[in-house]
């Protein structure tokens, strides 16, 4: 009866679990989905915005996955120095690491580290309730504010600087970021890309949807829009980029309707600088317009613009950071594999496996993690079988004892399945003192709390 680890209980790891019961090579395979954090599905609910209530419905699916009498959800369990990834080889028959990619990619321009300027990462974890964020008084006397990038990270920022309590109160925010956003001051939000409309990374349907907000205009200049090449003739794009660019082309034809707050959406703009204002806090970004160099990049045309905002958020991507005990490629982000087989010193590593962002880099939506997972799972599965003819060696099938006798050994105080159903019941009670649905409960010391009632 192979036991085989899981750490990581977001999409990837789900469905990396999924794959290992749902097969009828290796009988009788038993999976624990270890996580960090108390609550399971990763950035499905700490990434996917509170009013995205269709996408947050994947929980559904990947709780049925995570009540497979064969599958275990252990809560609370991190991997470093009192659990290595060598400890936990010894407890398991094999482990895939599916841990994401939990840093952000910086600017690396002067000011970036102002007061006032935060990763648009930081900003989604105390909306969404982390227990490891920071309330930084995100939107506390901020007029205007930028983001920067023009990925779907970055519309939803946009979008949340944008919307209105009344939106926001059906959501599951936790009570002080709603009360925060509730008495939001800011009116114009900027959202900053290097390159064209046409190489923007952000989907149609996440796009459109800043043009449905209430009270507010998107504003759009067409003359910036007419320096990317394939602006003029947009049918050659793949259809998803054509759809943007007909998106903004539309709304760059509306007049202004003097809305309370507007967005604004620029492009060929590369930032320079984060300035400081007064006391040293955000007071603008310095941007270089840039053009394309026809070869799919862009350069500097030395012809500078200052945006005022006293809030910056930086959207340029994620990476994946290292893992104590496992290789780690610096250049890439990732953890060097081959087919999903962790490689120590370009060889193969015995019983150790990685999917997710961490094995491909941070690409692709939530359902491109199905095919890497399968991917991996094969890799695996041929393993256990001695099918596998570029392995050397491979884990060894049946543990002699269940996994979680060790766990405890080494420090580890899981939270289990009932553990996380005490804590949706929590928030569920929470949301009816508020006269609200669901409410998250947004510090370690409550979640673990409610968890214990359990």
């Amino acid at each position: 009866m192979p036991h085989i680890a899981v750490v990581g209980s977001g999409p990837s790891g789900v469905y990396t679990a999924q794959g290992l019961v749902r097969q009828d090579r290796v009988p009788d395979i038993r999976v624990d989905v270890l996580d960090r954090l108390p609550c399971p599905y990763g950035l499905v609910r700490y990434g996917v915005a509170p009013d995205h209530e269709k996408i947050k419905s994947l929980q559904s699916n990947l709780r049925a996955v995570l009540e497979d009498e064969r599958v275990r959800f252990l809560g609370g369990v991190e991997i470093g120095p009192a659990l290595p990834p060598a400890k936990l080889l010894e407890l398991y028959d094999a482990v895939v690491y599916c841990v994401g990619a939990a840093a952000d990619r910086r600017l690396g321009i002067p000011g970036e580290d102002l007061p006032g300027s935060w990763s648009a990462t930081d900003f989604v974890a105390w909306y969404s309730a982390h227990p490891d964020a920071v309330d930084g008084g995100f939107v506390r006397g901020v007029r205007a504010a930028v983001a920067i990038g023009v990925g779907n990270v970055s519309v939803d920022v946009t979008r949340m600087l944008a919307r209105g309590v009344t939106e926001l109160l059906p959501t599951d925010m936790p009570g002080a970021a709603l009360d925060t956003l509730a008495a939001s001051e800011v009116v114009d939000v900027h959202m900053v890309g290097r390159r064209g409309p046409s190489q923007a990374r952000f989907t149609t349907k996440e796009l459109r949807e800043l043009g449905g907000l209430p009270d507010t205009e998107v504003v759009v200049d067409e003359a910036e829009l007419a320096l990317d090449p394939a602006y003029a003739d947009p049918s050659a794009l793949p259809a998803a980029l054509r759809r943007n660019v007909e998106v903004l082309r539309g709304w760059a034809a509306e007049p202004p309707r003097g809305a309370r707050r507007r967005i604004h959406l620029r492009f060929y703009l590369r930032p320079v600088e984060v300035l400081a204002g007064e006391g040293g806090r955000v007071a603008g970004v310095r941007f270089e317009r840039t053009r394309p160099d026809g070869h799919g990049g862009v350069v500097g045309t030395g012809v500078f613009e200052e945006i005022d905002a006293q809030l910056v958020l930086r959207s340029v991507g994620y990476r994946g950071v290292p893992l104590e005990g496992l290789p780690f490629d610096e250049r890439g982000g990732t953890v060097p594999h081959e087919a999903g087989r962790v490689l120590r010193d370009a060889r193969v590593a015995p019983g150790e496996y990685v999917a997710g962002w961490i094995k491909r880099g941070p690409t692709g939506v939530i359902g491109t993690n199905r095919p890497c997972a399968k991917e991996t799972v094969t890799s695996l599965l041929d393993d256990l079988t001695g099918t596998a003819a570029s392995t050397e060696g491979g884990p060894e099938s049946g543990t002699a004892r269940d996994p979680l006798t060790g766990l405890i050994a080494a420090g580890a105080r899981p939270v289990l399945w009932d553990g996380w159903r005490a804590i949706e019941r929590a928030e569920a009670e929470l949301g009816r003192g508020l006269g609200r649905g669901s409410v998250k409960i947004a510090d370690w010391e409550g979640l673990l709390g409610a968890a214990r009632d359990s």
